[in-house]
Formats: C-alpha cells, sequence, structure tokens
C-alpha cells in the first residue's frame, strides 16, 4: 500500500511558540496567526520592572499548553502604534485574541495560576470537547482501514498539541497497518515518558512487540510436535503468538490457556504474561480479552 505522510509538521508545532513582532509584522504573527490557535499579546517596555517578572511567568505557561497557545511579545516603546490603538494605558498588559479579534485581557502581573485560568477561559470549553471528537473520527476512519484519512485527522491534532499520546498512538497505528513497522516505532517514540501507560499507547506498543515475537513459522510444524508431545510447551507458546499474529485470535487465547492449565509457573510464567500482552494489544472491550480475562482468572483463583 502506498502510504505516505511526513511527520515533521507535527513533531515541529512547538518551535515557533514565542516570539517578538513589530506593527508591520502585528498583522501575520497575531492576527493571521489567532485563526489557528489562541494568541497571547504581551505590551511591555525595558523600563518596565513588573514586566520582567510577568514575562518569563507567562512564558512557561504558554509552552506547557503545548502548541494550544502562542505568545506574542510587542515594545510598546519602539512600535506604539498598536498600542495606541488597543488603548493599552499601562505595563504589562496581555490581550488574548481568537480568529482575528482581541477576546479578553489582564493588566499588571499575575500568579501563575491566574495566568492559566485566564488562558481556559480564553480557549473556551469545547477545546478538548473537539480534540476528542476528532479522534472518534479518526479511530473510525483507521477502523474502516482509510488510512490516510486517519493519519491527516491524527497529524492535525498533533499540530496543535506535538505530544498528544492518543493522536501519537493513532498515528503509529496508521503507519503499523501500512506495513511500515520502522515508522510506527519512531512515532510511537514521541510519546512524553509520563503519558506511556495511556491505554491507546500501550496498545500499540503491546502490538508492535507481538508483532516482533510472532514466528516465520507456519502452523503445521508446530501442530505435529504437539501430536506428538502435548507438553511441548514452546511449541504451544509459538502457535499461540503465530495465531495472534494472523488474527485468529480464539485459537491464540485457547493455547495459551491450556499452557497456563498445564504449568502456569514455566518459563517465568510466560503464558500468563503472553495473555496480559494480547489483551493489552486488542483493548479491554474486545471480545476475545472479556473472554481471555474471565478464563485466565477463573483457573488462577480456582
Amino acid at each position: 500500500m502506498n502510504f505516505k505522510l511526513n511527520l515533521s509538521s507535527s513533531t515541529d508545532a512547538g518551535s515557533d511558540l514565542i516570539k517578538d513582532t513589530s506593527t508591520a509584522a502585528f498583522g501575520k504573527d497575531v492576527i493571521e496567526a489567532s485563526r489557528d490557535c489562541l494568541v497571547l499579546v504581551d505590551f511591555w517596555a525595558a523600563w518596565c520592572g513588573p514586566c520582567k517578572q510577568l514575562t518569563p511567568l507567562i512564558e512557561k505557561v504558554v509552552t506547557s499548553y503545548k502548541g494550544k497557545v502562542k505568545l506574542v511579545k510587542l515594545n510598546v516603546d519602539e512600535h506604539p502604534a498598536v498600542a495606541a490603538q488597543l488603548r493599552v494605558q499601562s505595563l504589562p498588559t496581555v490581550y488574548a485574541f481568537r480568529d482575528g479579534q482581541p477576546l479578553d485581557g489582564f493588566m499588571g502581573v499575575m500568579a501563575e495560576s491566574a495566568i492559566r485560568e485566564f488562558i481556559d477561559r480564553a480557549l473556551g470549553p469545547d477545546a478538548e470537547a473537539e480534540t476528542e471528537q476528532a479522534l472518534a473520527q479518526a479511530g473510525e476512519a483507521l477502523e474502516a482501514g482509510n488510512l490516510q484519512r486517519a493519519a491527516e485527522i491524527y497529524a492535525s491534532i498533533l499540530q496543535v498539541d506535538a505530544q498528544h499520546p492518543d493522536a501519537l498512538a493513532g498515528l503509529a497505528g496508521c503507519y503499523f497497518k501500512s506495513g511500515d513497522k520502522d515508522r510506527a516505532r519512531q512515532t510511537i517514540a514521541l510519546v512524553p515518558p509520563d503519558k506511556k501507560n495511556v491505554p491507546s499507547v500501550t496498545r500499540i506498543v503491546a502490538t508492535l512487540e507481538l508483532a516482533e515475537k510472532a514466528p516465520a513459522t507456519e502452523f503445521a510444524p508446530l501442530e505435529a510436535r504437539l501430536k506428538d508431545n502435548p507438553s511441548d510447551y514452546d511449541a504451544r507458546l509459538e502457535l499461540a503468538i503465530a495465531a495472534a499474529a494472523v488474527g485468529d485470535k480464539q485459537r491464540a487465547i485457547d493455547e495459551l490457556i491450556e499452557l497456563f492449565r498445564r504449568d502456569r509457573t514455566w518459563n517465568d510464567e510466560a503464558a500468563r504474561k503472553q495473555l496480559v500482552q494480547l489483551f493489552e494489544a486488542w483493548g479491554p472491550k474486545d471480545p476475545h480479552t472479556l473472554d481471555g480475562r474471565r478464563r485466565l482468572s477463573s483457573l488462577m483463583f480456582a
């Protein structure tokens, strides 16, 4: 399948979050930019002591939003026209722009928590809901096999938040389904360490690990080994992994449950651990996950 997507636009989303502007560049840096995301404008001057207190605080907060907000700084002594037009009367003054228009503002130094509250109000309650809706649409496209459409939606989310774990996991899933396992691994590696346990991330990681473990072996030789020796645990484990790799989830579960029933401690609990990895790869709502968990629990607590 010819599936290509350039990740550079998404992973570089945070490279231009904070910048200085001028009267001439204000239209591009603020008005136009605010049509894509929230833009804060910090009106300041070199002689202003409170400005020096506010600027590092607001830069820290803006950076933490990972692309949802940009900060543009305007020195009013060097570029007084815009400040005069917006009737800036004291420094520092901060305005929030969205869709080309000023929404709200504040004057003076504010605590970090207050700045976050200001930004959250300006972003509005729909920002997270819109992302969830986009993720749902991408998931439907991915499930339907429309990899290009799914990848485009995930990339659009990453342009706003370059480290969004669900979007990175979804994009990695697109690459995996297209056969590009290397790009899938590269993409999932971009997930921040504190987001590694997000369910969508653990699923694609488990899927990639399962693909690496799946033996390039036909079923017949493994079946023959088990027929000769039902206690050939290596053959049974390989058969389960091979079945999972080709989508035969029921057989994979059956073989691993049988292996666990015969010797739950064999090879450092290999059967249980392999079942857990399959559950992670398939997700908690998959019928085979539910059945496998029920059968495993009945053996463990019998």
